[in-house]
């Protein structure tokens, strides 16, 4: 086992709190390795990764150079060419989240004979090992064990060995209902030579054994409950840690490396803690920590508040740790200096540090750092030769015709109240309720059905991470556009006052204007994402006061013009994910489901593109909320792709206006609130 300091004092601490021997391990004895040799490892990252294998929009239908594992992989390539000794891991989320994804496991599902694209981008430069995120469970346990040549012991899964990918998945937190076993390895061992050097310089190959754990968020119960429930069980991050960490320490292995689905939170801890890493890091044994799930960067000074923590160097209750963004945009780099001391391999921290490697390093612009397509590294010639016909495939089958619409649906401005990307989602979803619930609860019949949506793309990953589907044909693509997470729809029943609750949490999404304040004011709450500010339709008018505290600004919330009572009866047509509890809406926790349905909802929204093969403003609910007027002394703004402003005041928006373009693809509007 390696010990993480390098002081006697330190090592025996260590040792004697991990519950191993003091003296070395027979086989290290054996090689008689002097002490003071050291050697330098990387351990390299990817991370949420969606299956975005190539540098290309989707739904824009164009190179886009700042995302892709195809330029990861230049990255991944500089890295063993700058350490001798390199190893590469994957920290989940890996299979779905693109088109060229959902095309193989629900349009075109492969085979048990085929390995899934990603995996086989993967294998082409070849990896140590990885584990499951969260998004791994969305297409069902079946495919998951299938796409990864793991046969579990659950419902609906196979037990032959398909193929998957040529590197060990571990997961120690997820086991199945049936046996109380884990449906992954838990941990494995593997051993790799690495080049090491003595302290006159001689060099010397030397074995290094490195057991690997892996941890995906518990939450999936959530999450993914109609995949899940009744066929596995989940522990918490820690829980599951102290269970195997003397399975692994028996076998004495050099390095005990944690890859975690999870970003840090250092709340009190609690057995389904989203983002456990902290905590994890805690845990005796565990020599270096590989994060994701949350699709940023560390080191970086999001974390820089948490305790203990290093948010310069990467280091996170003194464990060297990591994480590589999201997308293939990042490749996560620790620089790990051992020496061997006292017949171990000890971490030299003073010598050991982590970075995160973009592949389009930020330039500035304006005193600004923005992201240049034009200063991105290139992408490996390799990549595309393993995936061009299923992604050529992929292209021709979004590209499938379904309809005509008349109207705009964009979401540059989703977050001030234009809802025309929204508004097909909500109609497809209320629609759908509203023929498949009365024959499985015909006392609901007569409920009224609201649709709740939320812009999944609103500029996170840039300016180009926008829906925007122009007047003319539709095709699947456009579908995809509109609904970007392959989700079921679920429907839930809930009274006026949870109907409130709800719109309240979402209301969440913007910061506290003050009246009287004369600087700028940031309109959009960036801690609160957009996918989780909801905007519900269906006779429903609501208004937003952003000048009240979080919890009390909705106001006039009315259905068909008349005030809602908290005792009044709705059913609201949502996706799983909400309905079970994702988010932490008051109310949504899966108990009041009414309709699960089988079908995911983008393939709802586009079944019922084409039975609107005209789209227009008649066949879409009408924008139900906008802001409480408020008059304000300085200007409120935010931030959107640049010039659009024409698209606001063509939705009806008159009172948002461009101030200042950044030069990056994104421009600061101000919106007067008093209009």
């Amino acid at each position: 086992m390696t010990l993480r300091s390098s002081h006697l004092t330190a090592i025996v601490t260590a040792v004697l709190l991990a519950g191993c021997a003091s003296q070395p391990h027979p086989a290290a004895q054996a090689q008689k390795l002097p002490e003071g040799l050291r050697a330098d490892v990387a351990v390299l990252e990817t991370t949420d990764l969606h299956s975005n294998i190539l540098s290309y929009d989707y739904y824009k239908q164009k190179a886009d150079p700042t995302l892709g594992f195809e330029r990861t992989v230049t990255l991944i390539r500089k890295a063993r060419g700058q350490f001798t000794n390199s190893l590469l891991f994957d920290a989940g989320d890996t299979i779905q989240g693109s088109v060229l994804a959902d095309y193989q496991a629900q349009a075109q599902k492969i085979d048990c004979r085929q390995e899934l694209a990603i995996y086989k981008s993967m294998d082409a430069i070849g990896y140590d090992g990885g584990t499951i995120g969260n998004h791994e469970f969305n297409y069902g346990l079946p495919f998951l064990s299938q796409v990864t040549g793991t046969p579990m012991n659950v419902d609906g899964a196979g037990q032959q060995a398909c193929a998957g990918p040529h590197y060990p998945l571990v997961l120690a937190n997820v086991n199945s209902t049936r046996d109380g076993k884990p449906i992954f390895k838990p941990w494995t061992m593997i051993e790799r030579k690495v080049a090491a050097f003595t302290p006159d310089g001689s060099q010397l190959s030397v074995p290094l054994k490195i057991a690997i754990i892996g941890f995906t968020p518990p939450p999936i119960m959530q999450w993914d409950k109609q995949n899940l429930e009744g066929k596995i069980t989940v522990t918490g991050v820690v829980e599951a840690a102290q269970k195997y960490m003397p399975q692994i320490q028996a076998q004495h292995p050099d390095l005990v490396i944690a890859i975690l689905h999870g970003g840090m939170n250092n709340s009190p801890y609690t057995p389904d803690m989203e983002n456990g890493g902290w905590y994890l890091a805690g845990v005796p044994g565990i020599d270096v920590l590989l994060m994701g799930h949350e699709h940023t960067d560390f080191p970086g000074p999001r974390f820089a508040h948490l305790q203990d923590v290093d948010d310069q160097h990467g280091f996170v209750r003194g464990v060297p740790a990591v994480m590589g963004g999201f997308f293939g945009k990042d490749l996560g780099v620790i620089r790990l200096a051992l020496v061997r001391q006292q017949g171990h391999w000890v971490i030299d921290k003073g010598k050991t540090f982590s970075q995160v490697w973009p592949i389009c390093p930020p330039v500035m612009v304006g005193g600004k750092p923005s992201i240049s397509p034009s200063n991105c590294v290139p992408a490996d010639p390799q990549i595309p030769l393993v995936v061009g016909k299923v992604q050529q495939a992929a292209i021709d089958y979004v590209n499938t015709p379904i309809g005509q619409s008349r109207v705009r649906m964009s979401s540059y401005f989703a977050d001030e109240g234009d809802m025309s990307a929204l508004a097909p989602v909500n109609a497809a979803q209320i629609d759908y309720v509203q023929q498949e619930l009365p024959s499985t609860h015909p006392e609901l019949a007569h409920v009224p059905v609201l649709g709740s949506a939320a812009a999944f793309r609103t500029g996170f990953v840039g300016p180009d991470d926008y829906t925007d589907v122009m007047p003319g044909p539709l095709t699947l693509r456009n579908a995809a556009d509109l609904y970007f997470y392959p989700n079921t729809l679920t429907a839930v029943k809930i009274d006026g006052h949870g109907l409130k609750a709800w719109l309240e949490q979402s209301a969440r999404r913007f910061n506290r204007i003050d009246p009287n304040a004369t600087g700028e004011q940031q309109l959009i709450n960036e801690k609160y994402v957009g996918y989780n500010f909801d905007q519900i339709q269906g006779g429903i008018a609501y208004v937003i006061d952003v000048s009240k505290p979080a919890g009390e600004r909705i106001v006039k919330l009315t259905y068909h013009g008349k005030p809602i009572t908290p005792s009044q009866t709705f059913v609201v047509a949502t996706n799983n994910y909400r309905a079970s509890g994702g988010g932490h809406f008051p109310g949504l926790d899966g108990s009041n489901v009414v309709l699960a349905a089988p079908d995911g909802t983008r393939e709802i929204l586009a079944r019922w593109l084409q039975q609107h093969p005209s789209l227009g403003d008649k066949d879409l609910p009408r924008a139900s909320w906008h802001f409480a007027r408020l008059k304000t002394r300085g200007p409120v703004v935010f931030t959107s792709a640049s010039d659009k402003q024409a698209v606001a005041e063509a939705d009806g928006l008159h009172n948002i206006r461009q101030e200042r373009d950044h030069g990056d693809g994104t421009a600061v509007y101000t919106v007067d609130l008093s209009h």
